[in-house]
């Protein structure tokens, strides 16, 4: 009796440290994009650039980004995350901006479903900003993870 109750405590230890491993793993990843004209769909002109830099919480799945940008043809109408949508296609907003006005430096936080999460993830998703002049975007960047 002595021998199955020590193993079945070795057990649940053993259990316990694997889910607590588990646990660490969930991690906060650094994410980041560069917008620009070149990149919107389809490509448009102009001085418009900026950068995201964007942390998500892969336990919580909580983003935080801010965005930076300058350049545009006037004043930013909207701002989105988009997806999921490689690089060079076009596809729904995801997160939307809802600042009023939308000025530079943009923050914010959402709270993404793990489908949304997995997509980000993968690289298949976006930011852009629209303008009254390009009211589809005027700068585009996609998300990638980075160090």
């Amino acid at each position: 009796m002595i021998k199955i109750n020590s193993c079945f405590r070795n057990a649940v230890i053993v259990t316990a440290i694997a889910f607590g491993s588990i646990a660490a793993q969930a991690a906060t990843v650094n994410l980041k994009a560069t917008l620009n004209t070149a990149s919107e769909v389809p490509a448009k002109t102009g001085d418009g650039s900026g950068t995201l830099t964007a942390t998500l919480d892969t336990s919580t799945h909580e983003l935080k980004y801010h965005v930076d940008f300058n350049g545009l043809s006037g004043p930013a109408t909207a701002a989105h995350f988009h997806g999921p949508a490689a690089s060079g296609a076009n596809a729904g907003p995801q997160v939307a901006v809802k600042a009023t006005p939308i000025d530079s430096p943009i923050e914010g936080t959402a709270t993404l479903t793990p489908e949304q999460q997995k997509d980000l993830m993968d690289g298949k998703w976006y930011f852009n900003i629209h303008t009254k002049a390009n009211p589809g975007g005027e700068i585009r960047g996609q998300v990638e993870t980075s160090k």
